[in-house]
């Protein structure tokens, strides 16, 4: 990874971070290469499931306040290969409530190695570094899986089951401020 990145870049024991910004946004939605070339690393093919949506939505919450740029979408690369293997992020600032929401996602040939859970915590371990949180939120399906156990392992707690609009029965997360 570049030495000389503007970007937050948060270190959990074997990741990289990495907040984006709009020349991070930009080159996400130029090409894979692109990205390698801004940060220094390498991009296989599937690293994201999502394709360039949530990218685009986070670059244009970002376009609208530019102090919330650390509350979207982080980048998760692998220190040791300096490899891209994932995405995911906060749904944005702290509500008035001080309630943030975390999503991640990790390429398939990283799963199953507590990659998930390192950038979970990561997350978590950032958002409680600041003052305005109060709790972080997640939602999973309604249905135990690798999402609940990522959760789970994180020192989350199941609140509830709720019903969404676009993916119907999900459940509920959260985990407050520690004393």
């Amino acid at each position: 990874m570049k030495n000389d990145l503007q970007e937050l870049i948060l270190e959990t024991p074997r990741l990289w971070l990495v907040a984006c910004s709009i020349p991070l946004y930009e080159a996400i939605l130029r090409n894979d290469n692109e990205i390698g070339s801004y940060l220094g690393i390498v991009v296989k093919p599937g690293w994201t499931e999502f394709g360039d949506e949530p990218s685009v939505y986070s670059m244009e919450r970002v376009r609208v306040n530019l102090e919330e740029e650390n509350w979207w979408q982080y980048l998760v690369v692998h220190r040791e290969e300096n490899l891209l293997i994932g995405a995911g992020g906060f749904k944005g600032a702290p509500n008035r409530f001080g309630v943030v929401e975390i999503g991640y996602e990790i390429m398939p040939d990283y799963r199953n190695r507590g990659y998930a859970t390192e950038f979970a915590k990561g997350l978590i371990e950032y958002a409680f570094s600041q003052d305005a949180v109060k709790i972080v939120k997640a939602h999973t399906l309604a249905v135990a899986n690798a999402s609940t156990h990522v959760l789970k392992k994180s020192g989350m707690n199941f609140i509830d089951e709720l019903f969404d609009t676009d993916e119907g029965t999900i459940w509920q997360w959260r985990m407050e401020r520690p004393a």
